[in-house]
């Protein structure tokens, strides 16, 4: 067997998780499981490590944190960062024990971690990051992955996902490192006693919130009626934080995703994106009536809404709806209120809506687009913060239900965005209108801008072979006509000149202005379609999509 060396090995070394040994002796003599488990190193990508939970160096387990770790140690002492790092994690399984085995490393290589004492979301570690003045940050979560993942985000003291190039560069500093031998370590106790190991005070997050309230444009919320789902992840305690003191006093808690469960009973696949994970609680919208339900994903840095559909039942708002609404509705009420900053500037990503464009135009914004990825929007902050006016930027978001208004943190913020939902849903019920009515107002103005996802799983080394070729073979042919359809033009991130950094995404523009992107997945083994179709009604939009996600399906077939 090819991997029965490294096999061998890890049976004899990982007994520190009594879990990885059970695991290998479960699957030892299937193949195709070993070679799953060892055919290549997780991949330390732009945002960490992101995989399935178990034993081997394709798994997410203590030892792959270890390595990781002492690579960004590494990476840290050798830039003459602040020898500090912030450390969170959410619901997920195994993310305490992992949160602790980053620390030993950190503390070992005479860098002090601090932790959040229990689960906190992802925004509120980007937070710490300049709260406590830290060379880096980790936040080990899978965000809306499915349950049997977990993950490694590693940020750097801007607060923001590590940039390319120093990603390159720990990923060299890992390189350099085995999974057993190499990592140093410290006793836990031993550093706490020490305090090399520290815990963040609770100060920390009350300030956190406090920031995102301090972006209130300070509408009255108090007679709203809302409906919240954390997912079973770390929403509950700052989301509840953030409604007390805003006022919003009618909030009724899913009590099934209440609690924290990185098994996710009631939704697999813990994503707002999809209804689903927001099924339990539209049942309970049911009998409870809300003016509005929002929910979070397990480490609350997405956000996902349903309103009332006029019929009786509750519509799910799209992540690119949401966003525009919540763009509209910031510019009118800054200019109204006279805190529309000089020259504003609003960020969105390349496969987010063409919607975006006419009501930055309405309100003389500067939109700017960049890479997948909220790291990217958070990178044109930090350089709007480096030029002296943070306060240009006023708005950013991306399809995948991610929003943020302000600088406090440079990652995308489900916090901040309960507060603009609940805002927005109030200013709206003040005109006699729900957000629906304001959804369809926009449509109104600017045209029917549609936009669908479709996500293609190929799983294991032959799927990551698959996925290549796949891609390979749309460079090599280029399509002239999609869904009936002449193409207008082509770009290429990854070998065209776009102002961008290089990436492996396909744009094709038609002629109708409907637009589909092809984009492999940077943290799960999927190739996602974005389409985008812009008509005179909603059924013609999605007739378009619909046309171009057929032809989407042929070519995933290759």
């Amino acid at each position: 067997m090819q991997y029965q060396q490294t096999l061998d090995l890890w049976l004899a070394r990982a007994g520190e998780d009594p879990d990885l040994t059970a695991e290998l002796e479960t699957v030892k003599t299937d193949t195709d499981a070993v070679t799953d488990r060892f055919y290549r190193d997780l991949e330390f990508g732009t945002g960490g490590l992101r995989g399935v939970i178990g034993a081997g160096t394709n798994r997410m387990n203590i030892y792959t944190i270890r390595r990781a770790t002492q690579g960004l140690a590494d990476y840290i002492n050798a830039e003459g960062l602040p020898k500090k790092v912030a450390i969170g994690h959410d619901s997920r399984i195994k993310g305490e024990l992992f949160s602790r085995e980053a620390a030993r490393v950190l503390a070992a290589n005479g860098i002090t971690a601090y932790l959040y004492p229990r689960l906190e979301p992802t925004p509120a570690l980007s937070w710490a990051v300049r709260y406590l003045g830290c060379g880096a940050g980790i936040c080990v979560t899978a965000s809306h992955n499915p349950a049997k993942y977990n993950g490694y985000k590693v940020y750097g003291a801007d607060g923001c996902q590590i940039t390319l190039e120093a990603a390159a560069k720990v990923l060299a500093a890992i390189g350099q490192h085995d999974y057993f031998d190499s990592p140093k370590l410290v006793d836990y106790d031993e550093a706490v006693a020490a305090g090399t190991i520290q815990a963040i005070p609770d100060r920390c997050l009350s300030d956190f919130v406090d920031a995102v309230l301090a972006l209130r444009p300070g509408n009255d919320v108090s007679k709203l009626k809302l409906v919240y789902t954390p997912l079973n992840g770390s929403g509950l305690e700052p989301v509840r934080m953030l409604l007390d003191r805003m006022g919003v006093t009618q909030v009724t808690v899913v009590p099934e995703q209440e609690k924290p469960d990185g098994n996710f009973p009631t939704c697999p696949y813990p994503n707002p994106e999809i209804r689903e994970a927001m099924e339990t609680g539209l049942r309970l919208c049911d009998a409870v009536h809300p003016d509005l339900m929002i929910g979070t994903d397990p480490d609350c840095d997405r956000m996902g809404a349903a309103v009332p559909d006029g019929q009786g039942g509750y519509r799910l708002i799209t992540g690119n709806e949401m966003g525009v609404l919540l763009f509209d509705y910031i510019c009118r009420t800054r200019l109204a209120n006279g805190t529309m900053p000089k020259d504003p500037v609003a960020v969105t990503t390349i496969v987010s809506t063409d919607m975006a464009t006419p009501i930055a135009k309405k309100y003389g914004v500067e939109l700017r687009r960049t890479l997948t990825g909220f790291k990217f929007i958070g990178e044109q902050i930090g350089r709007l913060e480096a030029e002296g006016h943070v306060e240009r930027y006023i708005f950013g978001f991306e399809e995948s239900y991610g929003y943020l208004s302000g600088g406090h943190v440079r990652d995308k913020d489900a916090v901040n965005a309960v507060m603009l939902a609940c805002e927005a849903a109030a200013w709206y019920a003040a005109q006699g209108m729900s957000l629906l009515d304001a959804v369809n107002a926009l449509y109104k103005e600017f045209g029917f801008y549609r936009n669908a996802l479709k996500s293609y799983t190929f799983e294991g080394e032959s799927g990551m072979h698959t996925m290549q070729g796949i891609m390979a073979k749309l460079r090599a042919e280029v399509p002239f006509v999609i869904a009936g359809y002449g193409v207008d033009k082509v770009v290429d991130y990854q070998n065209d000149d776009t102002g961008l950094p290089k990436a492996d995404v396909l744009e094709y523009r038609l002629e109708n202005g409907a637009k589909l992107m092809v984009r492999p997945s940077g943290t799960e083994p999927k190739i996602k379609v974005y389409l985008s179709a812009v008509a005179d009604s909603e059924a013609a939009a999605d007739a378009i999509n619909e046309q171009m996600g057929s032809t989407a399906d042929g070519w995933m077939q290759a």
